[in-house]
């Protein structure tokens, strides 16, 4: 029986620059093009059954050919590789374009090339620079891609394809149709399906409509931890807030692991039910004695849920000395402490470390952002503007993402339904809102593919109301050469903070692990910087690890961080146990 198939071809030619250094994509980019670190792809693309490919709704085509680098030995023969066309993914309004290169240098050794292109309708004119620009890590070895959250990153950077490339590109567009009838019947095939997703992508969408949502998971629930003694342990700060501590304890241990949510967050988002979390990880794991704190920036309070002036001096100097004071008071003094942290959480405990407020600390993982919060231009703008027409325009006194599921009608529901008119990629308005609250992104927070569905759902469960004063110091330390500074120094109150927070850091012993997701769309690379800034004052004190393929707030959320997330913890741990 004859081979009926038809194949179609294409050659495709990228450049750009990487770096060994650097972990994040555009540092990567940037730093390669200051050392003139070139890798250039020369890509042979194939699909050997036309109608199959269409069909199949996977898009999947075979590569050949090389890959130029002199950092890696030259002109490398690529083994095998596959492409993804327009992979579909968790958001309605995104595909990727995928690559997977395996190839080797003149000396034998292998690599991977693991490349993704984004495309979605965003804010501006970006289909051009979607469809041709290619994000890019290089490991050793062969990994695949559930491999690669848990391997070793050794190089990073951008790829693109050129005007020029593009133009020369078109003109390799080739089938092996015996006629030539067939020939351009083939290859408008291949341009329909492209034209078609391009459209589909890019084309005016109307707004979502809202999902239906019910309660499947019991709010601020601890039956996500198995097999401990849970306990509540409340306490109050000197300016006089209610806070308080849940402990999970299992066992004695010398070694007690505190954690420290973000702003709009709480204790919650350790111990979800719905994944492996990661009190139950550390308990399963030999730290048999953990404990979350709540602390002012907790959704559990509903102070946060009307207009105040707290910033994170208050939560540096008044909240961390009581809760580690009661936790002292509960595990003795003789007992290791080692913490890990997020987001703001993250840079008021470093500040109260770093200005000497809290003290005896083993060890620290910190993650997305420290002591040098840096953000993109548009949340810069949100920064400056959103304090203001939140307090005196709108008179708003908190962002709520629950807004729109209230009954009703406010300014803060009509708000977020203006949100949601710019966020297409999912039908879950708390999602929009956390969005326009934080980062730059359709998610921001997070990938949407990292999560289970369930947590996606109850993101209003999740996060919830804060006052935007927070805000406002945040912008004073962006517009401070991204340092972690004091808001108001000449208020008495905060005579013991220094006004510069990096003023002992030479004098502070705790080892830090700075971790951050390679796509942060909320603090960006603000954790590689910080890690830079220390390893220069104490040069082998510190360590930075960033996690391919997750974001801002999956590196704890996802569905599968016990396997791409806490091992690189416990490892930590363990080095300081």
């Amino acid at each position: 029986m004859c081979n009926t198939s038809i194949s179609f071809q294409f050659s495709e030619v990228m450049q750009g620059y990487i770096s060994f250094e650097m972990t994040n994509y555009q540092q990567g980019y940037q730093q390669g093009k200051e050392h003139n670190r070139k890798i250039a792809l020369h890509l042979h693309i194939t699909v050997d059954d036309i109608d199959a490919f269409i069909a199949s709704k996977q898009y999947l085509a075979t590569m050949t050919g090389h890959i130029e680098s002199p950092e890696l030995g030259g002109k490398c023969p690529i083994e095998s590789g596959y492409f993804n066309l327009f992979s579909h993914t968790a958001d309605l309004n995104r595909r990727q374009m995928r690559y997977r290169v395996f190839f080797k240098n003149p000396e034998g050794e292998s690599f991977t090339l693991s490349g993704h292109k984004d495309i979605q309708n965003n804010i501006g004119l970006d289909l051009w620079s979607d469809t041709t620009t290619l994000y890019s890590n290089i490991f050793s070895g062969q990994i695949q891609a559930e491999q690669e959250a848990s391997t070793p990153l050794l190089a990073a950077g951008i790829i693109r394809i050129t005007l020029t490339d593009f133009i020369k590109q078109l003109n390799t567009l080739s089938s092996n149709a015996v006629t030539r009838t067939e020939r351009i019947k083939t290859i408008s095939k291949f341009g329909k399906l492209f034209a078609g997703n391009v459209w589909d992508i890019y084309k005016p969408h109307l707004m979502p409509k809202i999902n239906d949502f019910q309660r499947e998971i019991p709010l601020h629930t601890t039956q996500g931890v198995k097999e401990a003694e849970i306990s509540i342990h409340p306490f109050h700060t000197k300016d006089q807030l209610a806070e308080s501590l849940l402990r999970f304890k299992r066992a004695e241990c010398d070694d007690v692991v505190v954690l420290i949510h973000g702003l709009t967050t709480s204790s919650d988002m350790f111990i979800m039910p719905e994944h492996y979390n990661l009190v139950q990880y550390l308990l399963d794991h030999h730290y048999t004695d953990v404990w979350t704190l709540d602390y002012r920036m907790s959704n559990r309070f509903n102070y946060n849920l009307r207009r105040n002036q707290h910033n994170l001096d208050d939560i540096a100097l008044f909240d961390y000395p009581a809760a580690f004071k009661t936790i002292r008071e509960q595990v003795g003094a003789d007992k290791r402490i080692h913490v890990i942290c997020h987001c703001l959480g993250s840079v008021s405990f470093m500040m109260s470390l770093f200005a000497k407020q809290v003290g005896n600390i083993h060890s620290v993982i910190a993650n997305s952002v420290a002591l040098t919060p840096r953000i993109s231009t548009w949340s810069k703008v949100k920064l400056t503007a959103g304090p203001f027409l939140c307090d005196y325009a709108l008179g708003i006194k908190y962002l709520n993402p629950y807004w729109r599921r209230e009954s009703g009608w406010s300014m803060g529901k009509l708000l977020s339904w203006g949100v949601s008119l710019f966020h297409k990629e999912c039908n879950v308005p708390e999602c929009h809102m956390l969005s326009f609250m934080w980062g730059s992104g359709c998610p921001a927070l997070y990938k949407h593919e990292n999560l289970h569905d369930v947590t996606h759902q109850r993101s209003g469960d999740l996060y919830g109301g804060v006052s935007v004063n927070y805000y406002r110091h945040i912008k004073k330390m962006v517009s401070t050469n991204n340092t972690a500074v004091k808001f108001k120094p000449k208020q008495e109150k905060y005579h013991k903070l220094p006004n510069d927070y990096f003023q002992y850091a030479a004098e502070i012993k705790t080892p830090v692990l700075f971790i951050t997701g390679e796509e942060n769309h909320v603090f960006n690379d603000s954790n590689i910087e910080c890690y830079q800034r220390l390893k220069r004052i104490s040069p082998k004190q510190h360590e930075l690890h960033v996690f391919p393929n997750y974001g801002h707030q999956d590196i704890f959320m996802g569905k599968n961080v016990h396997q791409d997330i806490f091992p690189r913890l416990l490892a930590f741990l363990n080095k300081h146990h």
